[in-house]
């Protein structure tokens, strides 16, 4: 199983990304999809999550209002906007899957890097 984060960069403050999780061997549809941070210093945290179908999201109190997940079964890739980008969400990000009715994360992605400066 791979899970491949992309479209991480640097952008100034107000600024978007869309980050992208493309997943491989495995039934994506069976699998609900998270996106975890970890900034420099800090814990890593939760920042969103979609069910296997994209029925139900949540995300974190700090992003609500700013990012909206998404997926496509088709491609095996769920995605990240984030908009009105602050400072403070510099971290790295990590796409992961959960195998549906499983209580923990399955599998990780190796992470991708956004740098939002003031």
């Amino acid at each position: 199983v791979q899970l491949q984060a992309s479209g991480g960069g640097l952008v100034q403050a107000g600024g978007y990304l869309r980050l992208s999780c493309a997943a491989s061997g495995l039934t994506f549809s069976d699998y609900d999809v998270g996106w975890f941070r970890q900034a420099p210093g800090k814990e890593r945290e939760f920042v969103s999550r979609i069910t296997n179908w994209g029925r139900n999201t949540n995300y974190a109190d700090s992003v609500k209002g700013r990012f909206t997940i998404s997926r496509d079964n088709a491609k095996n890739t769920v995605y990240l906007q984030m908009n009105s980008l602050k400072p403070e969400d510099t971290a790295v990000y990590y796409c992961t899957a959960r195998r549906i009715g499983a209580g923990t994360y399955d599998y990780w992605g190796q992470g991708t890097q956004v740098t939002v400066s003031s």
